[in-house]
């Protein structure tokens, strides 16, 4: 393996000059047995590409692999302007590092050896460098690392996300609302809106008896609002954010929902406790009514018993008074 000078450590080299060294491709030797990789020309890697962008602002990422990691190893990165970009990868293994080939990829194609390569210990560095300006060099970067089993590590480079409650916005015919996107920390060159119409999304904002007005506090978010809602305006609206190196969008329901709706549910809540009620006065006459019942039917035991003890009373008297007489005779 031809050694290049180290990735460790400060960056002394100014950016320019590291970029052009770049340029040197890095090839193994012809008793190596290994095919250099494929070219992939889509990438800004020559010289008076460099000078074209040393002034942009440049991104350095970091991703660490051993022999012994399971799983690929992904890092998302954020980007909204073009940059120059700066991918380091390094590999522990405990075996030989000229063992270990090294390649790059965009996708699922190889890149060509525009990169570094060096071995510290039993640490094998890889760097790749590269400029984004466009839509089309945004995507998946890999660095693999090829021993006994292939390790992987990839940046996914993306246009910032839009933020925007998940839940849908639910009001009422007759209202107005306003939907609102927002980009944290970034600042889009334009927004639009977009109504979903079956599988069609049809810009809206356009001017229609003053029903749609489209505006924004700052830079990074965007407003828009409905007057005079009616039930026809519930659907899914987009948020669209154009970016230098790509576009972002979100999507907001909104609900409108008629005044029936919430009536609806209190009549119903309303008879429910009506016959709860009911049910319950029910019960109780019933109670009271077989309680009385019950009552009256002790009382009508008791006036029997009266009168049968009136009535046995009686009868013993009548001997007694005839013995009386009997013994006065």
């Amino acid at each position: 393996m031809r050694s290049l000078p180290s990735l460790r450590g400060p960056r002394a080299p100014p950016l320019p000059l590291l970029l052009l060294c770049l340029l040197a491709p890095v090839r193994r030797s012809s008793e190596d047995g290994r095919t250099p990789a494929a070219s992939f020309t889509s990438l800004p890697v020559r010289e008076e590409m460099m000078a074209k962008y040393s002034n942009l602002s440049l991104e350095s990422h970091n991703i660490s692999l051993t022999e012994h990691s399971d799983m690929p190893v992904e890092k998302n990165i954020t980007l909204e302007r073009p940059s120059n970009i700066e991918l380091t990868c390094q590999f522990m293994t405990s075996g030989d590092l000229n063992s270990v080939n090294v390649t790059w990829k965009k996708g699922d194609e190889l890149l060509e050896n525009n990169y570094l390569i060096n071995a510290t210990g039993s640490i094998l560095y890889t760097q790749y460098m590269f400029t984004i300006v466009n839509s089309e060099q945004m995507g998946s970067y890999s660095c693999f690392f090829e021993e006994k089993k292939e390790q992987r590590g990839t940046f996914n480079f993306k246009v910032p996300e839009l933020h925007e409650k998940k839940k849908p916005l639910i009001t009422y015919v007759g209202d107005s609302v306003v939907l609102m996107c927002k980009c944290q920390d970034c600042f889009p060159l334009n927004w639009t809106w977009y109504r979903s119409n079956g599988s069609v999304q049809v810009p809206v904002g356009v001017p229609m008896n003053n029903k749609y007005v489209i505006n924004g506090k700052n830079a990074n978010e965007t407003r828009l609002k409905i007057m005079q809602l009616s039930e026809e305006d519930q659907g899914s609206y987009w948020c669209h954010a154009i970016f230098q190196l790509g576009e972002s969008e979100e999507r907001i329901e909104l609900v409108v929902l008629s005044y029936w709706v919430p009536l609806k549910a209190f009549l119903g809540i309303a008879v429910e406790v009506v016959l709860l009620v009911a049910i319950i006065l029910l019960f109780e006459m019933y109670t009271q009514k077989k309680k009385k019942h019950s009552d009256d039917g002790k009382e009508f035991e008791q006036i029997e018993q009266l009168k049968s003890d009136d009535s046995n009373g009686i009868e013993n008297n009548a001997p007694r008074h005839r013995k009386n007489e009997s013994v006065g005779q």
